[in-house]
């Protein structure tokens, strides 16, 4: 171990002790000033991928929801990611759901939220990415509404507008679960018009520039076939550049603890195979070449193998970083080469989607 990685195992350790809010706070604070130190980032051409015009050193990003505005992308960039995508960002500020709003559950490795696109709105966020001047490195950003606005739609529209300039790509956040009515979006009527608009305005803040950001969707895992089958149409028919399966589940299958049974959003270990099945029913649906970003559970390099087989290019981590700080990214990937290499399958790109017709075979759990 180096004594980078030492470091920030040391450092994990230590803010797992704090509670979960003032953990972030501090983790953020710390990459603010440069004090997390910097990670080796596992690099070899058999994890590579090329997704629209980005070339990616490996699979594994970070999801939205630890860098909400924006600050740190790219401290968080040289904890080995391969990318980060920020927010969730709304136009105005919001303070989010009351504290206390997030939980840890050490005994099942994940964690509950309830925060409810907590953030300090569009002008912060943006002053952020500019001040990146350029520099290299993917930076996703993940788009919402606020909780009181009179056309959320509209909320959408504004972020693509806002941010047309700075993102890699734009992620439509549509699926969290703490925002009441917000997974309403994701019904085919509501969707279709969404989409519509959000594209329109990618296409009028990008006309002459030469490049089109792409527009991914998130999309929850709490789901049923009929709603995955209305998804994959407006997809189509819209030209969706991509998915993001999944946001954090409602379902409390398979968790125990003394906070298990708080309201929010759960991410980690117990989502994966939840996440996954979503995921590989929506790589049946959508074919073969539409980009996925696959998030939920994934925790080891193994976890990681499978959601690539199952059908994703990239995928997102979150809970595995609460947890293990960016000594997690590392291991993961350097695990998931490992994992290739006994595989016999060539590369990262070689293996997505090979099985995705078995796990799309499986009913998605009650």
């Amino acid at each position: 171990m180096t004594l980078s990685e030492l470091v920030g195992s040391l450092s994990a350790a230590m803010l797992r002790r704090f509670d979960p809010e003032v953990a972030h706070t501090l983790a953020v604070a710390a990459m603010r000033l440069s004090l997390a130190p910097g990670l080796p980032k596992v690099v070899d051409d058999r994890l590579v991928v090329s997704l629209f015009d980005m070339r990616l050193d490996h699979p594994i990003g970070l999801a939205a929801g630890f860098d909400k505005d924006a600050e740190i992308a790219d401290a968080l960039l040289k904890q080995g990611f391969s990318h980060v995508e920020v927010g969730t960002v709304t136009p105005k500020p919001q303070p989010g759901n009351p504290k206390p709003r997030i939980f840890r559950l050490p005994e099942t490795g994940a964690v509950i939220n309830r925060c409810g696109f907590n953030g300090k709105g569009h002008a912060y966020a943006l002053k952020r990415l500019e001040r990146r001047g350029g520099r290299p490195g993917v930076i996703g950003v993940n788009v919402g509404a606020n909780k009181d606005s009179a056309d959320r739609a509209a909320d959408y529209v504004a972020g693509i507008r806002a941010f047309s300039g700075v993102a890699s790509y734009f992620t439509v956040n549509i699926s969290s679960p703490n925002t009441p009515g917000l997974r309403d979006l994701q019904a085919s009527a509501a969707l279709s018009d969404l989409v519509a608009r959000v594209i329109e305005a990618r296409d009028e803040a990008m006309a002459g520039v030469g490049r089109r950001t792409p527009v991914l969707v998130k999309i929850a895992p709490d789901l049923d076939e009929a709603a995955l089958d209305d998804i994959a149409a407006v997809v189509a028919a819209r030209g969706v550049d991509g998915l993001v399966v999944s946001n954090t589940t409602l379902s409390r299958s398979g968790v125990f603890g003394p906070t298990a049974a708080e309201p929010g959003g759960l991410s980690g270990r117990p989502l994966f195979e939840r996440s996954t099945i979503v995921l590989a029913k929506m790589r049946e649906r959508v074919g073969r070449t539409l980009p996925i970003i696959g998030v939920g559970g994934v925790m080891t390099g193994e976890d990681a193998y499978l959601k690539i087989a199952a059908g994703a290019n990239l995928l997102q981590v979150y809970t595995a970083f609460i947890y293990g700080g960016g000594n997690a990214v590392n291991a993961i990937t350097h695990d998931l080469l490992a994992r290739i290499e006994r595989s016999g399958i060539g590369s990262a790109r070689a293996l997505t989607g090979s099985d995705s017709r078995a796990w799309a075979s499986r009913p998605i759990p009650a």
